[in-house]
């Protein structure tokens, strides 16, 4: 992996709920707790490369990745530029996730067809090779990430990126995701958390957390090859216990801490450690409270 990004790293998608000079001090305080590396991800709120740049500015080792940056939502050579852009200013602190998205995002928000994804994403990452750019280079490497659940998606994260970045997973999928991408790429999962030692309260945050997710088929299908039957999430409001528990760790410190080792002892490279809160806070707390036991 031609960029070190460490094992633990923050994802959080609460940013968008709060104006831009809180986003940088909370980039500062994740910094400040020894996490190596920030995700952002991109849906209908700010532009994930604006945001970036406003927290690599306003921090001074943080590394800042995309989980992910829809291909459908620029062309391949503005993608190419926007990476190279932000790589040359901030040389091994820019990881770029690229995705397909998911069938409503594209057609019914983007309005773009949802043709053939994984040729669509093929035919972008020729066309991001091949693409002009003449402004200053930069001198450390550009790395990319795919967003990858099923064999296809991962065998083309092997082939065509430097790893994959599988998301609303499961210590089993990193397994078997290590298998299909071979020892070199990176693996870097997310993992859903949730600081609570009372499973009502626990897993009503998770399932508020869950059900836009359980809606999309791309998740629905990647949970049926994991064995879990389509009655664990006919209600995407009120999925199944034994769901819920496989996809959102909840309890203590130690208890979350258990659950990312289990995918790094499955083969993850990084797991990026997602907190869920009932509320839209940035949770700052939980962050701090889960360091020592995370990063060691």
């Amino acid at each position: 992996m031609p960029i070190s990004i460490g094992r633990i790293g923050i994802w959080t998608g609460v940013l968008d709920a709060h104006p831009a000079s809180v986003t940088i001090d909370a980039a500062k305080r994740i910094e400040q707790l020894g996490y190596e590396t920030l995700w952002i991800p991109e849906t209908v709120g700010r532009d994930p490369f604006v945001l970036a740049g406003l927290l690599l500015a306003g921090t001074s080792e943080l590394r800042l990745a995309t989980g992910i940056a829809n291909i459908y939502a620029r062309d391949a050579m503005t993608m190419s530029a926007v990476q190279q852009s932000l790589v040359e200013a901030y040389p091994d602190r820019f990881l770029l996730g690229l995705g397909v998205s998911h069938h409503h995002l594209v057609e019914r928000v983007r309005h773009h067809a949802y043709d053939k994804p994984l040729s669509y994403m093929r035919q972008y990452l020729d066309d991001m090779d091949a693409a002009l750019y003449l402004a200053v280079r930069p001198t450390t490497p550009t790395p990319r990430v795919l967003a990858a659940l099923g064999p296809k998606m991962l065998r083309t994260a092997a082939e065509r990126a430097d790893g994959a970045h599988p998301y609303f997973t499961t210590p089993e999928h990193t397994r078997s995701a290590r298998s299909i991408l071979g020892p070199e790429p990176l693996l870097a999962p997310e993992q859903m958390v949730v600081l609570e030692t009372d499973p009502s309260v626990a897993r009503s945050v998770a399932r508020a957390a869950m059900v836009m997710y359980l809606r999309a088929p791309n998740y629905q299908n990647n949970l049926l090859r994991l064995g879990f039957e389509r009655d664990d999430f006919a209600d995407p409001a009120n999925p199944s216990d034994r769901l819920v528990d496989a996809i959102v760790a909840w309890g203590d410190s130690e208890q979350i801490a258990a659950r990312v080792q289990e995918h790094l002892d499955a083969g993850a490279d990084h797991v990026c450690v997602q907190v869920l809160r009932a509320d839209t806070a940035v949770p700052l707390a939980e962050w701090a409270a889960l360091a020592p036991v995370l990063l060691g």
